[in-house]
């Protein structure tokens, strides 16, 4: 959708046109014809709704060519508030009911005037009960309806609701302790405050894809931080006093023992949000100040992901793809905690979940169901650790087994000679890169011949933020960005982009993550390096290997097509101080 300068915003009309009948215009302008106005009367008289909305959803007019041409009739800007940087105090001068009644919002507020966005700028109710309410001169401006809602349910509903809540919950605290016996009884449980506001916070995570939330109670203040695209964003409230309250609720969900204060707790629970289907990992531990909480949360409904749709470039995909169809072997997928190395796992067991092999997974926990494999998740307090689980595997006849991480010597050993007795291991290790890998396996206490023997390849992964399509601008490096690209012998001649902030992404610049890759594959010199366990003759190799890319290349490549901000391809480089 396009948007008039600003300078037209001081022309849009300080009192509303005289009523319009829109049909008629348009049919006089020859957007539609005289027999689809008809048609759309017809309707209109069966549904009730307007005649705008009707010509749109019976495919005659598009729209944005609508609303353009109301613009040009009425003589008022055509504003883009999904890309539009809204003050929360200023959209909610209108109340709540009269916003979503008559699909209003206010958008900017003067000293003596305010400019209005209206999905309807032909509506005179609408109109005339804006100004009264605020008592100011009204300037028009024409909005995407479905804009509209999004930024009414993001400054009314989510954030208005929440506070309330809180409000509410600490209210009901300041005349005494929780009760738990009410939280557990399921019909008080459903109406009380600390259930409500939780299912709000789930609700809201869900909306803007936080992977995390965190609840960190401090003496006068409660924190709670969603992890949005890989960034945590923060919301203080005043009443600290609800973090006992909802902290014992969690606990309840997730089974875990509430007199216990003093360890930490690990628990899961299932909900539905939304129409999502969320598995929520939860973990405990004691702060200063209480507990704080921090939940994983697993979306069951988004499935699981294809090669394809994670992003991955074409030549990787292919070379992955092959190294994933052998007898024998081992893959292993690298990065930080959060960087996708699951979601990458499932992938290729998705491709190679077939009525021909047999797959076995030892998870801690299971994130994902899958059919006809068998998935067993370890229990350390009962002494269903990953080795054990392993070995039993081994006797399973497996054809694929998936290892959820390599914590341990153990672990990567019978793993490893699993890989060499002819099944084929996924598993996951905390590197920082594929050439750190090796170094980390020896360290852990592996053999280098035996790590050659087994190991066919490392795909060392990083999640980089996407930019805003919406809002994204052309930049240029700063001093700070060219600096590193010289030291990285780069050019600063790329079309690089920057988002600046909008509706449609919470005023981050980001939209969502993509994935960033590096694969080596053992073979030749690496090979050679990795018998000797000579660590520094294997990073020479892999340096040299031409069918090597690096992470902070591939991202480049990402940051130079437009699709993340340079900023992020420094972050991701771990040289963000540098």
């Amino acid at each position: 959708m396009t948007e008039h300068a600003v300078a037209g915003q001081e022309k849009a009309a300080a009192t509303p046109q005289r009523k319009i009948r829109i049909g008629d215009l348009l049919v006089s302008n020859g957007v539609i014809t005289e027999a689809q106005l008809m048609s759309a009367l017809a309707e209109q008289k069966k549904t009730g709704q307007k005649l705008g909305y009707t010509l749109v959803d019976m495919g005659f007019i598009d729209e944005l060519r609508l609303l353009e041409f109301l613009s040009q009739q009425l003589q008022i800007p055509l504003v883009d508030i999904a890309g539009y940087r809204a003050d929360p105090g200023v959209v909610r001068l209108l109340p709540e009911t009269v916003a979503r009644r008559y699909r209003v919002v206010v958008l900017e507020n003067r000293d003596q005037d305010v400019l209005l966005g209206m999905a309807d700028p032909t509506d005179l109710f609408a109109y005339d009960e804006a100004s009264r309410l605020l008592k100011k001169r009204v300037r028009q401006a024409v909005v995407r309806e479905a804009d509209l809602l999004r930024m009414l349910g993001r400054w009314y509903q989510d954030q208005q609701a929440i506070d309330e809540l809180a409000g509410e919950l600490h209210q009901e605290l300041a005349d005494g302790d929780v009760d738990l016996q009410r939280m557990l009884t399921s019909t008080a449980a459903e109406d009380a405050p600390v259930v409500r506001l939780l299912q709000k916070l789930f609700e809201e995570a869900i909306q803007y894809r936080a992977s995390d939330i965190h609840i960190e109670p401090e003496e006068r203040v409660l924190r709670i931080r969603q992890r949005i695209d890989g960034v945590l964003q923060e919301r203080v409230m005043n009443e600290a006093r609800i973090a006992s309250a909802l902290v014992q609720r969690l606990k309840l969900l997730a089974n875990l023992d509430i007199s216990e204060k003093r360890l930490p707790q690990d628990g899961r629970f299932h909900i539905k949000v939304k129409n999502h289907q969320v598995d929520v990992r939860l973990s405990t531990m004691p702060v200063a100040f209480g507990e704080a909480v921090v939940m994983r949360l697993l979306d069951q409904t988004s499935g699981i992901l294809s090669f394809e749709q994670l992003g991955l470039p074409d030549d990787i995909r292919e070379q992955l793809r092959n190294v994933i169809r052998r007898p024998h072997g081992m893959l292993l997928v690298t990065g930080p905690t959060g960087s996708g190395k699951t979601t990458t796992l499932y992938a290729a067991l998705n491709e190679l979940n077939t009525p021909h092999n047999k797959i076995i997974t030892v998870e801690d926990p299971v994130e994902y169901r899958l059919p006809r494999v068998n998935q067993v998740q370890v229990n350390e307090q009962i002494g269903l650790s990953f080795a054990r689980v392993l070995r039993t595997a081994l006797r399973q006849d497996p054809d694929v087994i998936l290892v959820g991480e390599m914590r341990d010597l153990e672990t990567a050993q019978i793993g490893l000679r699993a890989a060499i007795t002819g099944h084929f291991v996924l598993s996951t290790l905390h590197t920082n890169s594929a050439v750190g890998t090796i170094s980390r396996l020896v360290d852990m206490g592996a053999q280098g011949y035996v790590i050659a023997t087994a190991l066919e390849a490392v795909l060392a992964q990083r999640l980089v933020r996407r930019l805003c399509s919406h809002c994204a601008v052309g930049h240029v490096p700063d001093e700070h960005e060219a600096a590193w690209l010289a030291r990285h012998a780069l050019g600063t001649e790329a079309d690089f982009r920057q988002g600046t902030g909008c509706e449609r992404c919470g005023n981050t610049g980001y939209q969502g993550r993509i994935g960033v890759y590096e694969l080596l594959q053992m073979r030749g010199e690496l090979l050679v390096a990795l018998r000797n366990q000579d660590i520094d003759g294997f990073a020479a190799a892999a340096q040299a290997d031409p069918s090597f890319r690096p992470i902070v290349e591939s991202a480049l490549d990402l940051a130079g097509d437009g699709q993340t901000s340079l900023s992020e391809v420094i972050r991701v480089s771990g040289e963000g101080d540098g």
